[in-house]
Parts: structure tokens; C-alpha cells; sequence
């Protein structure tokens, strides 16, 4: 499992970069969700590092 927060504004990201934040399911700034660790979750997380922290949890 990953748990992933939104860190950082998305106001000057790309619209691609804002629906893969959505897609997350994040909306607000120091909003979290944990998520399946999956190589797909992997990707998105990978393309808005710059706005997400991330981190492993135990299920």
C-alpha cells in the first residue's frame, strides 16, 4: 500500500499533470489516500513527484 499527499499547488502544472493529481483522488493541499501499490499507481505518482510525497504502509 502507498500513501500518497498532495504537497504542492497544482495552480502552474500542466492540465495533463491536475487530472493525474484528480485521478489520485487528491484535491486539497496535505490531503492523503492510501492507495494499492500497483505499477499503474507507481506511474502516476512518478509523473506529479514534484507535488506528492509518498511513502509504504503495512496493509
Amino acid at each position: 500500500m502507498l500513501k500518497v499527499t498532495l504537497r504542492k499547488s497544482t495552480i502552474k502544472s500542466t492540465k495533463s499533470q491536475r487530472e493525474t493529481v484528480r485521478g489520485l483522488g487528491l484535491t486539497k493541499l496535505n490531503s492523503s489516500r492510501v492507495l494499492k501499490d500497483t505499477p499503474e499507481i507507481r506511474g502516476m505518482v512518478g509523473k506529479v513527484s514534484h507535488l506528492v510525497e509518498w511513502e509504504e504502509v503495512a496493509d
